[in-house]
C-alpha cells in the first residue's frame, strides 16, 4: 500500500511538472517561439494620394494660368495605419508641398495654358514606418484672356512680338518728359536750332545716330526695377516721324499731301510734298522753340506765364504734341496700316501659311500684333482694374499701371506696362462707374484684339472667306472701342475746359473771389486751362485717321 501510494504520488508529480514545462499555465501553442524573436506587427504603406480642390463645390481641380505661387489644392493620403505623413518630394521643380499638405507653385512660378492644359506631378510620401511611395496627381490649367500665343513653328516659343511699337511709345513718353524737364530749360538757352536738334533726337533720330544717343541715354520712363533701362534694350533703330500719317504712305486711305486732306488745322497749307500731319508736328516744334526763347509772356489777365511750353494764347505745346502723336502715329498706324484690309500684302491681307524668315510668327500674326502694340495695353490687361490701368490706386504690384506678370522681379516694357490710349480707355471707364450704363471700353478693345489674334493663331494656313470676315469684324470692334475712348476723352476735356473758362471769365469780370469762395486766380489756373484745351484739341484731331470710323 505504501508503494502504491508513493507510485501514485510520483505519477501525479511528474505529470504536473510535465505540464509546467510545456508552459500550460502561461502560454499556448500559437506562441511557441522555439528560441526565435517573435514577429512584429506590419505597418502598411500608403495606398493612394488624391488632390482636393480648395473650392468645396468643384468637381475637378483647376488653376488659372499666370497666377504666381498659387495654391493648387490639398493632398489627401489614404493609409490604413497612419494619419501623419511626410511629403518627401515632388517630381516637378516648379511645385512644393507645405507642411499642411498643400500642393502649390513655388515663389516666382506660374503656368501657361498655351504650353500645357493639364499638369501631372508625382508626389512621394513617407509614413511613420518609413514606407515611401509615389503617386501621380493631375489638375487642369484654365486659359486666361491674356495676349500670349504660342508659335506654330517653334515649340514652346511665343509668336507675339511688337517691340517696335513699344519703342515708339517710349519715344513719345520720353519726348513729353524732356519738354517738361529742367534739361529742356537749360537747352533752350542755346538757341532755337539747338532746341530743334534736341527734339529730333526723339522724333527723327537717324539710324546712324540711334545707337550713340539711345544706347547711352538712360530712360526717364522708369519702373522699379525695369528689365530695360535704355531704348536700345527694347528695340533696334526706331523713330517717330517715319510712322506719322502720310510718311508711311502705302495703303493709306488719304493722300495726306493734298490740300483739304487734313481737318482741324487750317493754319498750314499743303505744299504737295510733305504730308500735312508731318507739317503740323514741325509747326508745333517751331512754336515750342520760339516760346522757349521768348521772355515770359503774359496771360489774358496780365499775369506772367511761368510754364516754358505754354503760349500766351493758351496752348500747352507739350500736351498738344503728345496727344496729336497718339493719333497721327499710334492710331493711324493701327487703323490705316496693320488692321486695315484694303491693300494686298499689307495688314490683314498678308500671309498666314508660313513663318516669316527667322521668326516664330506669320506675317499676319505680326501685323495684328503691331496693331495691338500701338493700343499700348499690357498683355495681362484684363487682370487690371480701371484704377490700376489709369495709375490711380489699387493692389500692390498693379497700382502704378504696370505689373510683373512673370514674377521675374523686373518690369518688361514689351509686355508688362500700359501705354498711351490703353490708359485713356481706363480713365474714361472710371468716370462712368456711377452711371446707369457705365462704359467698359477697356474690355471691348482688349477682347476684340484677343479674339482676332486667337483666330489667326488657331488657323493652320490661310483664313477662309468666313474667317476673314470674322477677323475684319474683330479689327473694326477694336478700333471702334479705341475711337470711342478718344471721343470720351475729348468730351472729358471739353467739360474741363469749360470750367476753366468760367474761372477765367470770372477773373476778367473781377468777381473771381466772390464766385469761388475767396480763392485768388493764379498763374497755374491759366496753365491748367491751356493743358485741358490742348489735350482736347490734340485728341480731337485723331478722328480722321480711321478709314472705318462710324463718326
Amino acid at each position: 500500500m505504501i508503494f502504491k501510494k508513493s507510485l501514485l504520488a510520483t505519477s501525479i508529480l511528474v505529470a504536473t511538472l510535465g505540464l509546467t514545462a510545456c508552459g500550460g499555465s502561461s502560454s499556448n501553442d500559437n506562441n511557441i517561439n522555439n528560441g526565435q524573436t517573435p514577429d512584429q506587427p506590419t505597418n502598411a504603406a500608403p495606398t493612394a494620394v488624391t488632390l482636393k480642390s480648395k473650392d468645396a463645390d468643384a468637381t475637378e481641380v483647376t488653376v488659372t494660368e499666370n497666377m504666381v505661387a498659387v495654391e493648387i489644392g490639398t493632398l489627401l493620403v489614404t493609409d490604413s495605419d497612419d494619419d501623419k505623413h511626410e511629403y518627401v518630394s515632388v517630381s516637378d521643380d516648379r511645385f512644393e508641398v507645405t507642411e499642411e499638405g498643400v500642393l502649390k507653385l513655388k515663389a516666382g512660378e506660374h503656368l501657361n495654358y498655351e504650353l500645357e492644359q493639364e499638369v501631372t506631378v508625382s508626389v512621394t510620401v513617407k509614413d511613420g514606418g518609413d514606407n515611401e511611395k509615389s503617386f501621380d496627381v493631375k489638375f487642369k490649367v484654365l486659359d486666361e484672356m491674356d495676349y500670349d500665343f504660342i508659335s506654330r513653328f517653334a515649340e514652346g516659343e511665343s509668336s507675339v512680338a511688337y517691340s517696335g511699337q513699344i519703342a515708339r511709345h517710349i519715344l513719345i513718353k520720353e519726348l513729353f518728359n524732356y519738354i517738361k524737364s529742367e534739361q529742356f530749360v537749360t537747352d533752350s538757352k542755346q538757341g532755337k536750332d539747338a532746341i530743334l536738334t534736341e527734339l529730333d533726337k526723339f522724333y527723327a533720330v537717324s539710324e546712324e545716330d540711334f545707337e550713340g544717343i539711345w544706347g547711352e541715354r538712360d530712360l526717364t520712363v522708369v519702373t522699379d526695377p525695369a528689365a530695360q533701362t535704355k531704348l536700345t534694350d527694347i528695340s533696334s533703330h526706331k523713330d517717330l516721324n517715319g510712322k506719322v500719317a502720310g510718311n508711311d504712305a502705302k495703303g493709306q486711305h488719304k493722300d495726306w499731301k493734298e490740300d483739304g486732306s487734313f481737318a482741324g488745322w487750317t493754319a498750314i497749307a499743303a505744299d504737295g510734298e510733305t504730308p500735312i500731319p508731318e507739317l503740323v508736328v514741325r509747326q508745333l516744334f517751331a512754336q515750342l522753340a520760339e516760346r522757349a526763347q521768348s521772355e515770359a509772356p503774359s496771360d489774358s489777365t496780365g499775369r506772367e506765364i511761368e510754364t516754358i511750353y505754354v503760349t500766351e494764347t493758351g496752348v500747352d505745346l507739350n500736351q498738344m504734341i503728345q496727344k496729336f502723336l497718339y493719333g497721327a502715329l499710334a492710331f493711324s498706324q493701327s487703323a490705316d496700316d496693320y488692321l486695315d484690309y484694303n491693300t494686298e500684302g499689307k495688314g490683314l491681307l498678308t500671309d498666314n501659311t508660313e513663318a516669316v524668315e527667322g521668326k516664330t510668327y506669320t506675317n499676319l500674326e505680326h501685323q495684328w500684333d503691331e496693331g495691338f502694340g500701338y493700343f499700348g495695353a499690357a498683355r495681362n490687361y484684363m487682370n487690371y482694374s480701371d484704377d490700376e490701368i489709369a495709375g490711380k490706386g489699387g493692389r500692390d504690384g498693379f497700382s502704378a499701371g504696370y505689373n510683373d506678370a512673370n514674377a521675374d522681379g523686373k518690369i518688361d516694357f514689351n509686355s508688362e506696362y500700359n501705354f498711351g490710349n490703353s490708359t485713356n480707355a481706363a480713365k474714361r471707364d472710371r468716370g462712368t462707374v456711377d452711371n446707369a450704363k457705365p462704359t467698359d471700353l477697356t474690355k471691348e478693345a482688349f477682347e476684340a484684339f484677343y479674339n482676332g489674334r486667337k483666330l489667326i493663331n488657331s488657323t493652320e494656313g490661310a483664313l477662309s472667306e468666313t474667317q476673314m470676315e470674322t477677323l475684319q469684324g474683330h479689327a473694326k470692334d477694336a478700333l471702334l472701342a479705341w475711337e470711342k475712348a478718344i471721343a470720351a476723352t475729348v468730351v472729358h476735356y471739353i467739360n474741363d475746359t469749360q470750367k476753366d473758362l468760367d474761372r477765367l471769365a470770372s477773373e476778367l469780370a473781377g468777381t473771381h473771389a466772390d464766385d469761388y469762395d475767396g480763392e485768388q486766380y493764379e498763374p497755374s489756373d491759366f496753365a491748367t486751362l491751356a493743358k485741358h484745351w490742348s489735350e482736347m484739341k490734340g485728341f480731337a484731331l485723331n478722328f480722321q485717321f480711321n478709314r472705318h470710323s462710324p463718326f
